[in-house]
């Protein structure tokens, strides 16, 4: 037992050691652990320290920095605001010397006026003497004339009064002629100036159009085929196209007869397929004629496309496209109208051009003046009305439906390019050989010409000459005089222009002729 006893002590005694050993250990590690906190601590507040000066040191040139800014801007600011303040000054002072000098030239201007006042007054009370001394004076000599005359003051003054005003009116014919010829000169030289330029710049053909087109054949032999046995292949082809086929004595020859140049040109190259292929029957001859109507609505699209591009207008709408291809087949009395508008356009485009107005615009409305003549469906409206309507419908100009309304005077002109469409048009039908007209109406316009001046008193005859150009009136004498001449052929030129419709321009002439015939015997 007392070895165990011993054993217990012994191991006690080595747990109490160990214990204190292993404070004195743990102290000691825990001393050394402190010291190198304590020195981390104090190298972290010196790398503190050090940044803490470096950002003030940073802060503070950022402050002097701004400060220097801000400084400079206020310094900037001051200045503009004295040079501001000196100029308004020195404006002010301009100002006040110039006020200054004006007071005084106004000073020396009234005491101008002060002096040419008195002067006037002066002269003014000299005149009235001599007025009245005048007036003494006339008295005295309308008296002695009165007496050496035989008539008083009044009756002398009207046959005066009586004398000067025929003089006056005589004078102002003579004036009034002499400025309008001298006008007449000047516009007809530019206006011919405008026109020839236009018309060498342009050089359009012109191709009268027919209401009949010839069908050339190989041989006789075709036309029994186009006949047909008892007449049914030609009765086929009219009733198909609407259009007469003429066969007569004519060798190698068929004349298609129509108002319509699309439906002759559709029966034209019907046949011309139909001669071609051989088979000529009433079965053939519709399923043919449909084909080539097809075709050639496409052809008018065609036609329109590239007339559209070769004037160089764009943005048309595709319906006004094809009214425009079909202008192509269409003639104005006999005057073709795709031709004429095309010409009306290249007018319009150089007239504009002249004028210093928009050319483009212009030439749009020179080839859509007339699309009123291809209407898809028959209407009550003139052409010009329908055309403007159309126009309207289809998103064009405001300026372009006015000039298109108006060119035929149904419509109030509004834009500055309605009136160049109307003379452009006007042109375009007047140059010789464009036009044919039919012969009753060009018959009814030489009577009414020459009704016209027959209306007029004084006048003995009157002759329409030179197709209708020129109204020849031959006076009496004795009833009307030279100076009464002149204002009667400048009547009629005017009652001619508002009253009647024609083409070009017509000149008239008045004729006053006094004879005196005796016999010797």
């Amino acid at each position: 037992m007392e070895p165990t006893i011993l054993y217990i002590i012994i191991g006690v005694a080595a747990l109490i050691l160990g214990i204190v050993a292993g404070k004195f250990i743990f102290a000691k590690n825990t001393q050394k652990q402190i010291q190198e906190a304590e020195l981390q601590s104090q190298t972290i507040l010196k790398e503190a320290e050090l940044r803490a000066e470096t950002i003030k040191k940073e802060k503070a040139l950022e402050a002097k920095e701004k400060f220097v800014q801000m400084k400079a801007e206020h310094d900037r600011e001051v200045l503009e605001r004295t040079k501001k303040l000196s100029e308004s000054e020195n404006r002010a002072r301009q100002k006040e010397q110039s006020i200054n000098q004006k007071e005084s030239n106004l000073d020396k201007q009234i005491k101008e006026n002060e002096a040419i006042k008195e002067n006037l007054n002066r002269q003014i009370e000299v005149v009235n003497q001599k007025r009245t001394e005048l007036e003494k004076h006339q008295e005295e000599h309308i008296r002695r004339l009165e007496k050496i005359a035989g008539l008083s003051a009044e009756e002398a003054k009207a046959q005066l009064v009586e004398s000067l005003k025929n003089e006056a009116q005589t004078q102002a014919l003579s004036l009034q002629q002499e400025i309008i010829e001298e006008a007449k000169q000047k516009a007809g030289k530019e206006a011919r100036k405008i026109v020839i330029q236009t018309i060498q710049r342009t050089a359009a053909e012109q191709t009268i159009e027919n209401t009949v087109t010839v069908f050339n054949l190989e041989s006789d032999e075709i036309k029994g085929q186009i006949i047909g046995r008892e007449g049914r292949n030609i009765r086929a082809i009219e009733a198909a196209t609407g259009v007469d086929l003429i066969v007569d004595d004519t060798p190698e020859a068929i004349l298609l007869s129509s108002f319509d140049p699309l439906r002759r040109e559709v029966a034209r190259l019907s046949l011309q397929r139909l001669v071609s292929d051989g088979r000529i029957h009433p079965a053939r001859i519709e399923e043919v004629v449909e084909k080539t109507r097809k075709q050639l609505e496409e052809q008018v699209m065609e036609i329109g496309e590239r007339t559209a591009i070769e004037l160089g207008i764009h943005g048309l709408h595709k319906e006004l496209i094809r009214m425009v291809g079909r202008m192509r087949f269409r003639s104005s009395y006999g005057q073709n109208l795709l031709m004429h508008s095309r010409e009306t356009a290249n007018l319009c485009a150089i007239m504009a051009s002249e004028l210093g107005l928009n050319p483009k615009l212009a030439k749009r409305a020179g080839l859509l003046h007339d699309i009123g003549k291809v209407p898809d469906e028959e209407t009550e409206l003139s052409h010009a009305l329908l055309g403007a309507k159309l126009a309207e419908k289809y998103g064009e100009n405001p300026a372009v439906v006015n000039a298109i309304g108006a060119h035929h005077d149904e419509m109030e002109m509004q834009y500055v390019i309605s009136p160049i469409v109307q003379a452009c048009d006007a042109i375009s039908g007047a140059r010789p050989g464009a036009r044919r007209e039919i012969m009753q109406q060009y018959l009814q316009r030489i009577k009414d010409l020459e009704n016209l001046a027959m209306g007029y008193p004084g006048v003995e005859k009157a002759y329409a000459i030179q197709a209708g150009r020129e109204l020849r009136v031959i006076v009496e004498a004795e009833k009307v005089t030279d100076s009464e001449s002149d204002k009667l052929s400048f009547e009629m030129a005017q009652k001619i222009q508002t009253e009647m419709v024609y083409p070009g321009q017509i000149k008239v002439t008045v004729i006053r002729e006094k004879r005196a015939v005796n016999v010797a015997r």
